[in-house]
């Protein structure tokens, strides 16, 4: 894909540009299904290499990732997987953004649970998004009263 060797004869590239929040971030794929025969991984039709590069304030970073899918050519060349990669990440961001921003999840000192005080914040998160009620909304209304916050809960379930 890169580096000191050639690179595969069916290397596929696509590039993308986004500038926002002050920052410029350029990301290349380089795809090939030449390297999946000598790959021990059931399914494989492709791998992809992924380098980013983030300029902020003058400051510039380099990532590189790798990706292997099951998805051929035929269904996914380079500028597909990228938007594909891309847009998990982008669910993924944003649902630790609520978590950690409108659920505070990142001032708890909890260590023993987490997992299960997560789990209750997703399960918060997804009760008051199937209401159309917003987590600052849903503060002020429920911070005060107690019999409404209880009556939110037993209402779903019951």
């Amino acid at each position: 894909m890169q580096g000191g060797a050639d690179p595969p004869p069916d290397q596929a590239t696509a590039r993308t540009v986004d500038k926002a929040h002050g920052r410029i971030e350029t990301r290349v794929a380089a795809t090939s299904a030449d390297v999946v025969p000598h790959l021990s991984w059931p399914g494989a039709a492709q791998v992809m290499r992924v380098e980013r590069t983030r300029q902020i304030k003058g400051i510039v970073t380099t990532e590189i990732a790798y990706y292997v899918t099951s998805l051929p050519r035929t269904e996914a060349g380079p500028e597909r997987l990228l938007a594909l990669a891309r847009a998990h990440w982008g669910i993924e961001n944003k649902l630790h953004w609520r978590r950690d921003v409108s659920m505070n999840e990142d001032r708890c000192r909890v260590r023993a649970g987490a997992r299960a005080l997560a789990s209750l914040r997703n399960l918060v998160l997804s009760m008051l998004k199937s209401a159309g009620t917003s987590v600052p909304a849903a503060r002020e209304a429920y911070a005060s009263d107690q019999s409404a916050t209880l009556q939110a809960v037993i209402g779903r379930f019951l």
